[in-house]
């Protein structure tokens, strides 16, 4: 008896492989953007539109180059995988999303408990006596304390992502409500309170609701009218998720990295390479960071979306391993 076809060994068409290339292509295209924001803004280099003023040189052309270079190399991984059933891809997509979430949730995590006991040293006049007087006063910087401090800090928890397989949204919601009720006994049982212990109650509710938003979508949870939803065929569902995806998703997802980081002075990018930081006190120094979480979520939710295209499509061609994330009605 022939066996049934799985999602790993359904054949191929040209459409769907289409399909695939165009996904990959927006992620190509949205790393090759990320590098030139980094050597542009960061690192001086002239920037991807310089060719066109003239003048560039090889610096302004490489950085050109990057975007037809994500593009072909999307091409040629569809070409060498185009037996790969589009919900295959879909799913390893997922899981590169799932990743770098991860490693974010980690980053947050550590930077925030690190940089709340530096602030909370400061402000009690202890770092002089832990770390000398000079150091002390290096930590007091910020674009000390974000370079040499968080960004190692940052490292560690990409490193630490690596060998977890937990997203942590329950436990940083557990640590957001400890922070706050921490907040509650310091001031009204021991009259205690300081700046950096409200930043860090933000901080982490800041990560926890952006960072959870690509995971929401995977499963589902997103708020949606399912006046008529509800009542669509898998085949039409896919139809709206998809037309949803390519219309709003990623068009969303592009305005806030085209309008957050096109500019040297843009509201992500001058935050982050400025370090910036609020001063109510001794606070902590993570504003910058809170910026840059608005740089995740469009990351997060961009790959997402991309998976969450393959999917539908694979939806409508009636590829095997669709999963129903709504509730049976016993």
């Amino acid at each position: 008896m022939a066996e049934s076809p799985t999602a790993d060994t359904l054949p191929s068409t040209s459409f769907s492989n289409f399909v695939r290339f165009f996904g990959w292509s927006v992620l190509a295209i949205m790393v090759a953007f990320l590098i030139n924001n980094f050597l542009s803004f960061g690192a001086g280099f002239p920037g991807a539109d310089s060719p066109f003023s003239g003048g560039a040189g090889a610096a302004g052309l490489f950085q050109l180059v990057l975007y037809p270079l994500g593009v072909v190399l999307a091409l040629l991984f569809v070409m060498r995988s185009r037996e790969t059933a589009l919900r295959t891809d879909g799913r390893r997509i997922a899981g590169i999303n799932t990743f770098f979430i991860r490693a974010a949730f980690w980053c947050v995590l550590i930077v925030g408990v690190v940089d709340v006991a530096i602030s909370f040293l400061r402000v009690e006049g202890l770092l002089d006596g832990i770390f000398g007087e000079d150091l002390a006063s290096d930590l007091g910087r910020s674009q000390f304390r974000g370079m040499f401090v968080h960004v190692p800090l940052m490292g560690l928890g990409i490193v630490l992502a690596c060998f977890t397989r937990t997203l942590g949204f329950p436990w940083l919601a557990l640590l957001i409500v400890i922070a706050e009720l921490g907040i509650v006994f310091m001031r009204f049982i021991f009259s205690y309170e300081q700046a950096f212990m409200a930043d860090l109650v933000r901080f982490w509710y800041g990560a926890l609701f952006l960072f959870a938003s690509a995971y929401t979508l995977q499963e589902e949870g997103h708020v949606r009218v399912d006046v008529f939803y509800a009542a669509f065929t898998n085949r039409t569902k896919a139809v709206v998720n998809a037309v949803g995806t390519l219309l709003m998703g990623l068009v969303f997802c592009w305005t806030i990295l085209i309008v957050g980081m096109g500019q040297k002075a843009s509201i992500i990018n001058s935050p982050v390479l400025n370090f910036e930081v609020t001063q109510a006190g001794f606070g902590m120094y993570v504003k910058y960071m809170m910026a840059g979480f608005l740089g995740v979520f469009a990351i997060s939710m961009m790959i997402q979306f991309v998976s969450y295209l393959l999917e539908a499509v694979a939806d409508y061609r009636g590829e095997p391993g669709h999963v129903d994330h709504e509730p049976t009605v016993q």
